[in-house]
């Protein structure tokens, strides 16, 4: 199993978070994840709240390219229905050409309403516009000629293509049950942030199952799991941050947390989703030794979301050096 660091870039207005550059601080945990043999570093895109401000993930993870050799670069989630789909594939090219072949790409059609309104995006209408979007991403890259203006536009092929064939990996992120088999018949891998959408490590297991079933014989598909990891001397920080960063989740509305704090109040309570298995933190080596539960349960890739709630900076980093190290003896 593969562990990754994974930041939504959350900077929720305070006085002590006015003085802090999230953006150094995201290159900084980067550099961490590199230099800690991680397997990737991905991040999220985020529109007009604080509750992730990093509005264009291509930029950031070229200027992660530029500072790492080996780390694979990821985005969890390019938002299809708000871009132009000859933008993204683009866009997304040239970080696969910038970073020599380490991209990996992950889509979604958006659950925020702000977000969706704002982009005069349905919400009746987003699930249309992401099979677009996809199906013209998924031509342009191998050379087949699309329309950027439309049916009636000119035809045009890309110039920049991604370097790893027939396209970079892709991941499709589903918060709802109900999709998950769609996710499998596409030949797509599946990302899941359990925190948000189940109650137990027992769902979450039924959810990987159900993947696993609807996938296609012979096709190599992969369940990456958000989960939040704080490995080191102070975990009662990471809690802090935690119920920090849940209330925040709150406040902008996200929507499947949201559904889940009415549904199930019981269940995601930081504490809840802690004891459920969803938040790891303690020292190293019982970090560590929790995350092999999620093994067990054929989770291919764990992203860990490590900077969060307004963790200290420094807590972040040493984390990301403690558990990776832990993690790559224990695998190795």
């Amino acid at each position: 199993m593969k562990l990754s660091a994974f930041s939504v870039v959350d900077a929720f207005p305070s006085e002590e978070a006015a003085k802090r550059d999230r953006y150094s601080e995201l290159l900084a945990l980067g550099d961490a994840a590199d230099a800690a043999d991680l397997s990737a570093f991905w991040v999220a895109e985020h529109h007009f709240q604080p509750g992730g401000v990093l509005p264009s993930p291509p930029i950031a993870l070229a200027a992660v390219a530029a500072r790492t050799r080996r780390l694979r670069l990821g985005a969890m989630v390019s938002v299809l229905p708000f871009h132009a789909p000859v933008e993204i594939a683009e866009q997304y090219a040239l970080v696969d050409q910038l970073s020599h072949g380490r991209l990996n790409f992950g889509v979604g059609s958006g659950y925020l309403a702000l977000e969706l309104e704002a982009f005069g995006v349905p919400a009746s209408d987003k699930r249309e516009r992401f099979d677009a979007a996809l199906a013209t991403i998924l031509r342009a890259w191998v050379g087949e000629p699309v329309r950027p203006a439309g049916p009636h536009g000119p035809e045009v092929a890309l110039n920049v293509r991604p370097v790893q064939t027939p396209h970079p990996p892709l991941w499709i992120a589903v918060q709802r049950k109900e999709a998950i088999p769609f996710v499998a018949r596409r030949g797509a891998s599946l990302a899941l942030i359990p925190y948000a959408t189940v109650s137990g490590l027992d769902e979450l297991a039924e959810e990987i199952r159900l993947f696993r079933s609807a996938a296609p014989a012979g096709v190599k598909v992969e369940v990456a799991i958000g989960v939040h990891l704080y490995a080191g001397d102070h975990p009662a920080r990471a809690r802090a941050a935690l119920r920090q960063y849940l209330a925040t989740r709150l406040a902008t509305q996200s929507t499947f947390y949201a559904d889940k704090a009415r549904r199930d109040p019981a269940h995601a309570t930081p504490e809840a989703i802690e004891k459920a298995g969803f938040a790891l933190f303690g020292r190293p080596a019982e970090v560590a030794d929790r995350l092999s539960t999620f093994q067990s349960l054929g989770v291919d890739e764990v992203l860990g979301l490590f900077d969060f709630g307004g963790l200290p900076a420094d807590d972040v980093r040493s984390s990301v050096a403690a558990l990776g190290a832990r993690w790559s003896a224990q695998a190795g």
